[in-house]
């Protein structure tokens, strides 16, 4: 399989890539922009991870999505590994997100949680990661777990445009809650260079273990082919 060895030159790329630009975004982060944002004190520089976080478990929704319709359509054992390997990358941003999101809330809100749409659809989005993997791992056959685990995918992908709305709500009325809007409405250019180098980090943090795990995944599915014995023989 030729994306075996492919993933393995490219996987060191990408970490180097992700210590740089995660390390260079929170520098510039903590360092380089202002001590105050709004009423907000020091601890809004919470928001390089969360949102880089939140930006990328909805993001890795939608290549999950995009690599297990490949997989349903023609049927490629990749797409539907790749699609697995995602799934797990996703579910840890999704959990980085909730987690500095909560304590961002405590600080600001004074409570650790708030069932409000934004908080909500975030946490449903959670379920759907951890329910599309609890899929995959409770049946045995490897064409069926993945065809099932597909399906669920897709119908979940609607929880997305609902988490976008959410946040970027038009009508401040209509989905009044205790989670600011979009901090791309509120931030000035010098705090926007640190997110967005961040999340740039945190996207080649990602590269990097999906293509670590879906190189897993291929050795666990194709350990009886010959190739792969092969490669036992030159270790």
């Amino acid at each position: 399989m030729n994306f075996y060895p492919l993933a393995g030159k490219l996987i060191p790329i990408f970490w180097l890539l992700a210590i740089a630009l995660i390390g260079l975004g929170l520098y510039w982060g903590f360092f380089k922009t202002a001590d105050v944002l709004s009423d907000q004190k020091q601890y809004y520089r919470i928001i390089y991870v969360h949102v880089a976080s939140a930006w990328m478990a909805m993001w890795l929704y939608a290549v999950m999505v995009a690599w297990a319709m490949i997989g349903l359509i023609f049927n490629t054992r990749l797409s539907y590994m790749l699609a697995s390997a995602t799934a797990v990358t996703g579910t840890v941003m999704t959990i980085i997100a909730l987690i500095t999101g909560a304590i961002w809330g405590k600080t600001s809100w004074g409570t650790w949680w708030d069932w409000d749409p934004k908080l909500t659809t975030f946490l449903i989005l959670l379920f759907i990661y951890i329910g599309y993997i609890a899929l995959q791992a409770a049946i045995d056959d490897t064409r069926r777990s993945d065809k099932a685990s597909a399906l669920l995918a897709l119908v979940g992908l609607a929880i997305v445009p609902v988490i976008y709305y959410a946040v970027n709500c038009p009508d401040p009325n209509e989905c009044a809650s205790l989670h600011q809007e979009s901090s791309l409405k509120r931030v000035e250019s010098n705090i926007l260079i640190g997110m967005l180098v961040t999340t740039l980090g945190f996207w080649a943090y990602s590269f990097a273990t999906i293509l670590m795990r879906a190189r897993n995944i291929i050795l666990e599915r194709e350990r009886n082919t010959t190739w792969v014995s092969k490669l036992d023989e030159v270790k």
